[in-house]
């Protein structure tokens, strides 16, 4: 959502040893049983101490140990992160929220006033009124470790830093929910279906159902990892499993009326408007009535974090001096909240092409705060909505239209340096394209061309800087980029984005040189592990050893200039030619990037589009206007971010047919 932000306070904490009590090693005797691993045996290595925590509590609370290993993947995907709580205060593997100890909202960070993220120099730059709101009571979702800690007699600090004993919580809660529906404490997961929905922590019963359905998807398809800290889980298949979804009835939770938002039947959606409002002189907010895609097709979709906690992103969103968004996703059980239709334009990427033909999602999160990580079930919900969104529009699901707001172009020079850099290196891009069902993969053999990013997030750790203080080191943590260089060394300077202005640094919000995941490019040399790509008009270096490959082969089109073009200029919207322009709608300049490509470079073509502007200055709809022009451009992957190119200023071939040299 926002540009660079200082990480919160409660993002780190120490690494702690992890409790090993004789009631896990005792218990191990029984995951045959279960249906788990194995037992150990006197030269088994530490990294089966998770499984065998979660089948030491499930026979302690009566709980099935499928159960509480599904919930627990939903809830963390089996990771500790070192202690740290997620952006809503959730610890451990079980994701038990204590917002007391780890409050979102004591840490706000939003824009300091000066931004204009609806990206059009035709509207003055807004002025947000940012409130951060006080300390109120906190709902039962994000105080779930201080009942665990009632029910199990653990101090709250094991529970937040001892994986065993998170574990041991969630299990105790999940008995004690069964308990409170008067359901038994049944060996089949088929029969608590409703103490999951309760366990979700959530309002309403659409989203505690949303949840349960996401846990028992987890049953049915079964799951193994090895998790941050080394532990290898796994949760075997149970494809013919059949939840007693009556349930849900037990757990008393009211039913959220009819509405009309646009979402999949999947998740829970609920309607939080953004108002359409005039206010002052002739001013009006946040964002823009439209006719998409009768008018204006829609192409993109934006992915955002919120930097700040769902109350206060929610109340945000509805106030018409701030900008606004699509959608919000809740961390803790995925809940999504409509704001603005899919009709309209929302205000959220910075730069006004973009907004007008994009759908942009908030995701509860922190860029800069390695470990107040994102949780499942927001990945899957949000998931679920962009495959339904691509569906609705036919926007493909690849990195050059699911587009992360740091890969949003500058629209204009002055604008590049604040360009915006969530969700940043900690949002999984390779995880997030399967749950689209578009898994990143290899497309090409050697000669392909071309290579997508794909390093594995979880062994990928390259340093960053400034997520606490400026220039100090930022955790140990996975990471979707990989670092840029100007030579096939590690000590070689880093590539250097003008645009910026600035020397290029190892800090978290700065994509001078850094790819992302998915992220495609033309090959441009290679010499040993080591792979060059052109971007940014350079030839930048990364590290690729077939060992631990960082990148796979892919094939496609690429741009080059046109024979004869010493080099060619790169822009960051695609706005008509001035003839386009109507009677009455001022012509918008066609103001080109301080970036060039030189002749005999390659860059990867995402689309071919019309140039276009959508003229909405007013609250009055009745002066508003699409301009399309007959220029054509092409999007294509430049550096970190995407940008745009006159048709008529290059050619377009396969990869296969780029020039490329090779070295070793």
């Amino acid at each position: 959502m926002r540009g660079p932000v200082t990480e919160p306070a409660f993002a780190h904490r120490g690494r702690r040893t992890r409790r090993t009590a004789g009631a896990v090693a005792s218990a191990a005797l029984l995951l045959p049983l279960l249906g788990a691993a194995p037992p150990p045996n006197a030269t088994e290595s530490a990294a089966g101490l998770l499984q065998r925590a979660f089948a030491s509590a499930a026979t302690e609370y009566h709980v099935p140990q499928s159960v509480l290993l599904a919930v627990s993947y939903l809830q963390s995907r089996w990771d500790t992160h070192g202690g740290a709580p997620s952006v809503s205060g959730g610890y451990g593997p079980m994701h038990l929220t204590d917002a007391r100890t780890a409050l979102a909202t004591a840490t706000e960070h939003f824009a300091d006033g000066t931004e204009d993220a609806r990206g059009d120099g035709a509207r003055p730059a807004l002025h947000p009124r940012v409130e951060v709101p006080a300390e109120s009571a906190l709902p039962a979702r994000l105080r779930t470790l201080p009942k665990a800690a009632e029910l199990t007699g653990i101090t709250a600090a094991e529970l937040r830093t001892d994986a065993t004993a998170n574990v041991a919580g969630g299990a105790a809660l999940l008995a004690a929910a069964q308990k409170s529906l008067g359901e038994p404490l049944s060996a089949d997961p088929a029969n608590w279906y409703g103490a999951i929905a309760r366990f979700s922590g959530a309002d309403d019963a659409a989203t505690a159902a949303a949840y349960a359905n996401d846990v028992f998807d987890v049953l049915h398809t079964g799951e193994e990892r090895t998790t941050d800290e080394g532990q290898l889980v796994a949760l075997a298949a149970q494809p013919g499993l059949k939840a007693d979804t009556a349930q849900l009835k037990l757990t008393g939770l009211h039913t959220v009326a009819a509405n009309d938002t646009e979402c999949p039947t999947t998740v829970s959606c609920e309607w939080i408007p953004a108002p359409y409002s005039q206010f002052g002189t002739n001013d009006y907010g946040n964002h823009d009535l439209g006719d998409r895609p009768a008018s204006q097709s829609i192409k993109y979709i934006v992915i955002h974090d919120t930097e700040g906690s769902w109350d206060t992103t929610i109340k945000l969103v509805q106030d018409p001096t701030y900008v606004s968004w699509n959608y919000t996703i809740r961390s803790t059980d995925g809940l999504i909240a409509q704001h603005v239709k899919a009709k309209d334009v929302a205000w959220h990427a910075g730069n006004w092409y973009i907004n007008s033909k994009s759908i942009g999602i908030e995701h509860e999160g922190f860029l800069a705060s390695p470990d107040a990580w994102y949780t499942e079930a927001m990945y899957r919900s949000s998931a679920r909505l962009v495959k339904y969104l691509s569906e609705q529009y036919g926007i493909p699901l690849d990195r050059q239209h699911i587009l992360g707001h740091d890969t949003v172009p500058g629209p204009t020079t002055s604008t590049i340096p604040g360009m915006h850099t969530d969700p940043g290196p900690y949002w999984d891009w390779r995880h997030y394209f399967e749950l689209l069902d578009h898994p990143l993969k290899r497309t090409a053999g050697k000669k392909g061309g071309l290579v997508t990013i794909l390093p594995d997030y979880a062994t990928n750790q390259p340093a960053y800087t400034g997520c606490v203080t400026k220039g100090q080191p930022c955790a140990a943590h996975g990471s979707d980029e990989v670092r840029l260089y100007s030579d096939h060394d590690e000590s070689s300077a880093l590539i250097k984005d003008i645009g910026l202005g600035t020397a290029p640094t190892t800090d978290v919000n700065d994509l001078s040189s850094r790819a992302s995941t998915g992220q495609q490019y033309a090959v441009a040399d290679t010499w040993g592990d080591w792979t060059a790509i052109w971007y940014l008009g350079q030839k930048a270096w990364f590290k690729n050893p077939a060992t631990a490959p960082t990148a796979v082969s892919a094939a496609g089109l690429v741009i080059t200039p046109k024979a004869g073009l010493t080099g060619i200029l790169v822009y960051g919207r695609a706005y008509p030619e001035a003839a386009a322009y109507p009677s009455g709608v001022p012509a918008q300049s066609i103001s080109p990037l301080p970036y060039t490509i030189p002749a005999g470079q390659q860059y990867v073509v995402g689309d071919e589009v019309p140039g276009e502007y959508f003229y909405a200055v007013t609250f009055d709809t009745g002066s508003h206007r699409v301009v399309v022009g007959k220029d054509m451009y092409y999007e294509i992957q430049y550096g970190h971010r995407v940008e745009f190119v006159r048709a008529a200023d290059v050619d377009v071939v396969p990869s296969s047919k780029a020039g490329r040299h090779h070295r070793r």
